[in-house]
């Protein structure tokens, strides 16, 4: 079954069909700058533009940085306030046209991992961090998602880890790779207190620099670089749509 998957970022929207059986996009994906200050109806135009560049028509998966409860946006760190309460679901699909299923970002992608990726056939708890402008957590036990999970947030020598250990974080303050592995070294310890993982999983754009930085992470779980990189969004999104 082909779904249209779309990865509203902090930086940038994108979105392909996608390949549910396998997880392959079945085209090019398509890209569009995130709008200033992420709106709701600016970002509903784009995703519209998103569909009517695919010309589709059918099912849509959509990735979104915050909490979805049952189709409502339950928090706005990385997009306008006035998200916070939304019926995601329903006013996507009014503007797209399209049935349209709205998942938290960082859960679309653990998704498209597990179904395909680094943490397929893995058992016990698996952690999937993804690193952008924001710094989001999906959380997985015997497979079975965790939703929701906002650990990004946990506090980190007094700060809000976001603030210090996300990909904006390292390209705001120009950090080398090795200062920068310092800092995600400290998260990635704490989340292993809490958790004791079998795995952690890096997404998001910087997933493709792994070499420059998960060689220097000190935890006892295994890293490894998200199998689908960047794109684990746009698979994950439409994975979400099929389940819904």
């Amino acid at each position: 079954m082909e779904i249209l998957g779309i990865d509203v970022g902090g930086s940038g929207i994108k979105g392909a069909p996608v390949d549910t059986n396998t997880g392959a996009l079945m085209g090019e994906r398509f890209r569009i700058k995130t709008p200033k200050g992420a709106e709701t109806e600016s970002v509903a135009g784009v995703v519209k533009q998103i569909v009517d560049h695919f010309e589709w028509k059918g099912p849509v998966g959509i990735g979104f940085p915050a909490p979805i409860k049952h189709g409502i946006v339950k928090l706005a760190s990385n997009v306008s306030p006035a998200w916070i309460g939304m019926n995601a679901d329903e006013f996507l699909t009014t503007a797209t046209g399209c049935d349209v299923t709205v998942g938290n970002d960082a859960d679309v992608a653990g998704l498209a991992e597990m179904a395909f990726g680094a943490g397929k056939d893995k058992m016990g708890t698996v952690i999937l961090i993804t690193l952008g402008t924001g710094l989001g957590s999906a959380i997985f036990i015997d497979g079975k998602l965790i939703p929701n999970t906002e650990f990004g947030h946990i506090e980190i020598d007094g700060h809000d880890a976001e603030t210090q250990a996300s990909d904006a974080a390292r390209q705001r303050e120009e950090l080398s790779w090795k200062k920068y592995a310092r800092r995600l070294n400290r998260y990635f310890l704490q989340m292993e207190k809490l958790f004791w993982p079998d795995l952690f999983i890096i997404g998001g754009g910087i997933s493709k620099f792994s070499d420059n930085y998960i060689p220097l992470l000190r935890v006892e779980a295994p890293v490894v670089p998200a199998s689908f990189l960047n794109e684990a969004g746009i698979v994950g999104a439409a994975l979400a749509a099929r389940k819904s």
